[in-house]
């Protein structure tokens, strides 16, 4: 029989009706479906961020299983969600889930919530809607990228509200709103039409009622009471008028009515009471008879592997939607939905994913989208920055100006060179021009104009470049000959291994599994680069191929560099191979000399099956009993020597390298096909969003900070990166938060203590440390949640956006604050800094110059420190393309002379300020109509101009016929085209396949004069025409001259 629901419903009423103040022994979920069974307005408190968080995931699951209204999460302050969904107070909703901090907040009271409703075709005045926005906190800013964000070109307002998913465009016509859609960050285009908008504000009041005020007429329930009083001692009192009731999952006797609702232990079902998933499917078959059994699977995959499973148990399992769930007539039964906990009750057992497969699902927050793309099609040109120009070198970009040249205007790139000469670049040659990517540190050296100093650096760094590709691509040879062992292909317990990873793959971690397996399957031995952010799932692709290596007998091997990732990754592999016969040991200097020998002889007799170890793996007394697999991670930061270990392991063993730091697509595409790669762009969606603060150092900052991470037992980093007085900073935050357990960690110390004081660390053995920047990479500690970087104006972006993502690495709310001096005088490039910095939390210009930063330290770190100097010495971009041509030389590729039409057409072609008013975003458009390589592109920049910035003005649709006609100027390999008063000059190069005959053949069937000229091409005479005439000419004449 189903789930006997009336129990959970005389519970509700007796609530409601004010017999019962507290209910104890409500166990897992049982919470979440008691709430979903309370009528009328409802406000259910939680001590933290987690626990609402996750009682409002079951609250969901429960609401749509039982038809009830769904509730909603409110977040705490500074959230980009809790703004929209303060919204639903005034909307018709009822149920809400918050924590106290989040309750105690201001919000706007319903009767003076600001918002802003906006109809297509509706009147409007836009400086009306301006002047509104501004005054709802909205910051104006050249280009929309995060919330909170608007931005102004002509009739044109772009605006991002707090609550939506995207931001929104409105393009006015006079006093009317005459097209209203919303767009994308990534590409700036429209994504779809909207008829109506309503645009709430961008800032939180600094004053006003509360949750608790705004919903005094509601039920208010207090989840674990003594958890609430325990973290805020003044509530009680604060409460006192309201008569708040109590739910707690302790059997606490006196306390309440005890309704007995147990945990799932002592049934034999839950993951540590039993061997493996065998038994827990032999299990349910045996209580089926006796209880209804519900399973709730957070996606389809899981549920589907599930069900699965029970099938080969000759066990056929259901799965429906919550709803058909809960009121099917015969169990096991499955539902697709989130659950932290199950539960049994009376005649009923649900059972979460955690109670299955014993791992702790996270409950996702805000969405965050793929930035590879973003980074790429965004260039932008700042004064003050280096340049890169093809045939004359490294110059500083001064900014741009405008010229007149006879009888018509251009814009030009102004760039400065060694002994100040300047160089006047056409914009519509700004593709000759790239910029200066290097770390944020380095100052590269100027060249001199028209000196010969950068041809002859060219021409060196061309052949090193070569040099190295062409090692590269005789690795690549001997090993697609050589012959390894070809892995067996996939069977149902590799399925059900995958079926225990409890999360949803992202589509990148999908592909490296499917590619790394694919290679394993292969008789050619598998060397191949796995390349992802932190936290992008990289563990879980490695694991899943040690699974696959020790399935056929054979053992694996993970190299780390510091003792306290061998530590870490010995935790992670031991826990997710829990329910499966894989003996895991790790070795370092953590273990003495009796342990480490005991070992060895283990990993050589073939009794360890997958070991993890620091370079001590690669000592001479170690001997693997019959290695399969190799994977070693952060390689470049393991010495020449043991570098030499890894390469005579390389040619036996299939090998795995990690790399987390980012790397860039365009060298990915450069290296596809001599050097295998997977990579990881995309970030799951599983975690809440660090949130981030800058301010100016105050010890009530920190001591508040700090003490509300201890209060919730978690563990915070304040990184000061001076050596010299980092202990006394130290004893300064012990008297900050004296009941704190602070240590102490740099660079200068010896080896083996700082190992000891991370390792006590990563045990919570201390609570807070104070460290230099070396916590920037290789730690992996969920506890740790709230980081203070003390004078962050010191570091670059990307340490700083590497230190930020120290914290945040569960499904418990992180905290950044970005710390500056309290007195001194924040010069303009450090504020600018400082802006960039609060950017980091989401897809903004920091975020952007930060990945950037850290994928040329990818790049770095992939090509070693010879090719490094090289990207130094002429730029990341003209390095990759100078490597791209090599490697197509190589392989016998035919490549075609680099063809760049000169254009002189006299005519004004240019993208005038009144159109496009900021310079960065003129100069980027330049940038992308230069670039376009065919005409279809073009096409797509005349509808993104329309779209962003209104109707082109009649010299930027010049500016695009130019261009269009640059482009068939390329295919033919034409160098010149000029107006010379109406006669129009056309010269080829030598290698062009343009014949004389041709080019009479066509002239004489459209009757244009033509008169051939020893330099190399035609004229043509034009005289009297105007532009529109002397275009249409050379387009027809152009398209019917390429083949």
């Amino acid at each position: 029989m189903p789930i006997d629901l009336s129990f959970f419903e005389k519970a509700a009423r007796a609530v409601e009706h004010g017999k019962i103040r507290s209910y104890t022994s409500l166990s897992g979920s049982s919470k979440a479906l008691f709430f979903s069974m309370v009528k009328g307005p409802c406000l259910l408190l939680c001590s933290a961020e987690a626990a609402a968080g996750e009682l409002y995931s079951d609250a969901v699951f429960w609401s749509k299983a039982l038809g009830s209204d769904e509730p909603v999460l409110i977040p705490p302050e500074g959230d980009p969600l809790r703004l929209a969904n303060l919204r639903h107070l005034y909307s018709g909703k009822i149920a809400f889930i918050a924590s106290v901090e989040a309750a105690l907040s201001p919000i706007w009271p319903g009767d003076k919530f600001p918002l802003l409703k906006v109809m297509n075709r509706s009147a409007a005045d836009r400086d009306s809607v301006i002047s509104t926005l501004e005054s709802y906190g909205y910051l104006q800013v050249p280009l929309v990228s995060g919330p909170g964000e608007m931005s102004i070109r002509g009739g044109i307002l772009d605006v991002f509200p707090p609550e939506q998913e995207l931001p929104v465009r409105m393009e006015f016509f006079g006093d009317e709103i005459e097209s209203l859609r919303v767009f994308d960050t990534d590409t700036q285009r429209t994504v779809k039409k909207l008829e109506d908008v309503s645009i709430g504000p961008a800032v939180e009041p600094d004053q006003g009622p509360n949750l608790i005020d705004v919903l005094d007429r509601s039920t208010l329930i207090l989840n674990e009471p003594d958890d609430i009083k325990r973290q805020f001692p003044d509530l009680s009192a604060m409460l006192q008028d309201k008569e708040p009731f109590y739910i707690t999952s302790l059997p606490l006797k006196g306390e309440g009515f005890d309704l007995n609702i147990r945990s799932t232990a002592g049934f034999g079902l839950l993951q540590e009471e039993r061997r493996s998933l065998e038994d827990f499917i032999k299990r349910v078959g045996e209580l089926w008879k006796l209880y209804f059994i519900l399973m709730v699977c957070s996606s389809e995959g899981q549920a589907k592997r599930l069900k699965e499973l029970f099938s080969e148990a000759e066990l056929e399992v259901p799965v429906l939607s919550g709803a058909a769930a809960v009121s099917h007539p015969r169990s096991p039964v499955i539902a697709i939905g989130k659950a932290g906990r199950g539960f049994v009750c009376q005649n009923s057992i649900v059972l979460a994913e955690r109670d299955i497969f014993g791992k702790k699902p996270v409950f996702k927050s805000i969405k965050r989208s793929r930035v590879s793309r973003l980074i790429s099609s965004i260039e932008d040109f700042n004064e003050g920055d280096y340049l890169v120009h093809m045939e004359h070198g490294i110059g500083k970009f001064i900014g741009l100006k405008k010229q007149a040249i006879e009888d018509h205007e251009g814009d030009f790139i102004v760039m400065e060179y060694l002994g100040g000469d300047r160089l006047y670049v056409p914009l519509e040659r700004i593709d000759h021009v790239q910029k200066y990517h290097a770390p944020e540190s380095v100052r590269p050296k100027m060249d001199k104009l028209g000196g010969k100093t950068w041809q002859r650096t060219r021409r060196k760094i061309r052949q090193k470049i070569k040099d190295m590709a062409r090692k590269l691509l005789a690795i690549y040879a001997r090993r697609t000959t050589a012959k390894g062992h070809a892995f067996s292909k996939d069977t149902e317990l590799h399925r059900e291994f995958d079926g225990f990873f409890l999360y949803e793959e992202t589509p990148d971690q999908l592909t490296a599994i499917n590619e790394i397996k694919r290679s394993m399957e292969s008789l050619t031995p598998m060397d191949t680069l796995l390349c992802g952010d932190v936290g992008y799932g990289k563990t879980e692709v490695i694991m899943r191929a040690c699974f696959k290596a020790v399935y056929d007998s054979k053992q694996a091997a993970v190299l780390v560099p510091t003792t306290i990732l061998a530590e870490q990754h010995f935790d992670t592999f031991t826990s997710r191979f829990s329910a499966f016969p894989v003996k895991i040991d790790f070795i370092s200097r953590f273990k003495n000399r009796a342990e480490q020998k005991q070992t060895l002889r283990a990993l050589a007799n073939g009794d360890i099956d997958i070991i993890i170890g620091t370079h001590r793996l690669l000592a001479k007394d170690v001997g693997f009993y019959d290695l399969g697999l190799l994977v070693i991670d952060e390689e470049h930061r393991f010495g020449v020597t043991h570098k030499e270990k890894i390469k005579s392991l390389r040619s036996a063993v299939d090998i795995i390298t990690l790399s987390a730091t980012p790397i860039p697509r365009t060298l990915h595409m450069a290296l596809s096909g001599i050097r295998a790669m997977s990579v990881i762009e995309t970030p799951p969606e599983d975690r809440l969003a660090v949130r981030s603060f800058v301010a100016r150092f105050d010890p009530g900052i920190i001591e508040q900070a700090l003490q509300k991470e201890l209060d919730r037992d978690g563990q915070a980093f304040f990184v000061h990166n001076r050596v010299q007085d980092i202990y006394s900073v130290a004893n300064y935050i012990r008297e900050l938060v004296p009941g704190a357990r602070v240590a102490v960690a740099h660079g200068q110390m010896r080896e083996k203590e700082l190992e000891q004081i991370m390792r006590s660390f990563f045990r919570k053995e201390t609570n807070i440390l104070v460290s230099t920047a070396i916590i920037g990479s290789g730690l992996d500690i969920p506890s740790a949640n709230t980081i203070i970087i003390d004078r962050a104006d010191k570091f670059g972006l990307a340490d700083l956006y590497q230190l930020r993502g120290r914290v945040g690495r569960s499904n418990v709310r992180a905290y950044s604050y970005f710390l500056i001096p309290g007195d001194d005088v924040i010069t303009a490039q450090a504020r600018k800094k400082l802006q960039a910095i609060q950017e980091l939390g989401y897809l903004g210009a920091g975020f952007r110059l930060a990945l950037r930063d850290l994928e040329i330290r990818g790049a770095g770190n992939l090509l070693g420190a010879e090719q490094s100097g090289h990207i130094l010495a002429i730029g990341f971009d003209l390095y990759v393309e100078t490597l791209e041509q090599a490697v197509a030389e190589l392989k016998g590729e035919k490549i075609p002379p680099r063809v760049e039409p000169v254009l002189e057409l006299r005519t004004t072609a240019i993208i005038p300020e009144a159109y496009i008013e900021n310079p960065d975003l003129r100069l980027s458009i330049y940038r992308k109509i230069a670039l376009a390589k065919d005409s279809r592109d073009l096409k797509e920049l005349v509808e993104e101009l329309g779209d962003r910035f209104g109707t082109p003005p009649e010299e930027t649709r010049r500016l695009l016929q130019i261009m269009e006609l640059k482009v068939l100027a390329k295919k033919l390999a034409i160098t010149r085209i000029q107006n010379s008063r109406g006669r129009i000059k056309i010269l080829f190069m030598p290698e062009a396949s343009v014949t004389p005959q041709e080019i009479l053949k066509i002239s004489r069937k459209r009757k244009l004069p033509v008169k051939f000229i020893p330099q190399g091409g035609f004229e043509i005479d034009l005289t009297g025409e105007k532009w529109p005439g002397i275009f249409r000419v050379l387009k027809n004449l152009l398209i019917e001259l390429v083949p």
